[in-house]
């Protein structure tokens, strides 16, 4: 049974990952949600709210979420490695396992000091990327932290930054266009060398005498369906407490405006506008309104 039938097949858990106190949710504690999975001890966890990842020659670093998710909202607050970050890579996503995997990315891609980074998204469904779009940020993303968050649902996915969606992914499974519904997916993030495509089509190179590179984390926070042992928290009727509201959430209105102001202004790259990539015509989603 796919998980795209949870809502009415599992049992009414209501373990949902979310962590209130009175009615206002909480960062978590990053000892509780996360583990350093590689890096050789170049991944840190701070007094439970501050982590941080390193890249030097030797090696790059990355954590995971010891929980799986079968959909959710989630928020972290990333502060970007600042300077002359050109050939590094800050990823920090969404993904399954196996051959016909999952995965929703944000993307950060260094570049020498003064110039912008880039913000490289991607969805994949059943092992299927492809669908890049990219963005420069309307603010210096190495100065503070700023919250990136990935809505995702059985309607859509929503890319947003501070609060702002960048880019809308629509389950376009009516039209042949497999979407991400039957994988639990963890979260995961890195900081690595990627040189050789990163900055300028890999051009400009790393300057490894700026190294260590440090990208922070805080302020993770998710309401998310917890899948364990094949079961989802997400399952219960409106009879019952009913789902959360995200579980459903659409842009209204408001929202829609501000993704098309990020689409006009911000964009530099977007799948469905590379004719040269596509001289077949463009993937089937391109045409969604």
């Amino acid at each position: 049974m796919g998980f795209s039938s949870f809502s009415s097949r599992l049992p009414s858990l209501f373990l949902v990952v979310i962590l209130l106190m009175g009615s206002s949710l909480v960062s978590a504690n990053f000892y509780d949600e996360f583990d350093i999975t590689w890096g050789d001890g170049r991944g840190k966890i701070i007094n439970g709210d501050l982590l941080t990842l390193s890249l030097d020659k030797t090696s790059g670093s990355g954590f995971e979420s010891r929980n799986e998710y079968m959909y959710g909202k989630i928020d972290m607050q990333l502060k970007l490695v600042p300077g002359n970050s050109a050939g590094t890579v800050t990823a920090y996503y969404l993904s399954s396992k196996g051959s016909n995997w999952d995965e929703i990315d944000f993307e950060f891609l260094g570049n020498v000091s003064g110039d912008p980074y880039t913000l490289h998204t991607n969805v994949f469904s059943q092992g299927k990327g492809n669908r890049e779009q990219q963005f420069y940020l309307w603010f210096d993303p190495t100065a503070d932290f700023h919250t990136y968050s990935i809505l995702w649902n059985p309607k859509h996915i929503v890319f947003s930054v501070d609060g702002t969606p960048i880019r809308e992914f629509k389950n376009a499974e009516s039209i042949g266009v497999p979407f991400p519904k039957d994988q639990p997916m963890r979260i995961h993030s890195s900081l690595w060398n990627a040189d050789d495509w990163a900055t300028r089509g890999g051009l400009v190179k790393t300057d490894w005498t700026q190294a260590p590179f440090v990208a922070s984390y805080r302020n993770f926070k998710a309401e998310a369906c917890l899948v364990s042992s094949g079961k989802s928290s997400c399952g219960g009727s409106a009879s019952s407490g009913g789902n959360p509201a995200w579980l459903s959430e659409d842009l209204d209105n408001t929202k829609q405006e501000k993704l098309r102001w990020v689409q006009k202004n911000y964009m530099i790259y977007n799948y469905c506008s590379d004719s040269k990539r596509f001289p077949q015509g463009f993937p089937p989603e391109c045409n969604m309104a």
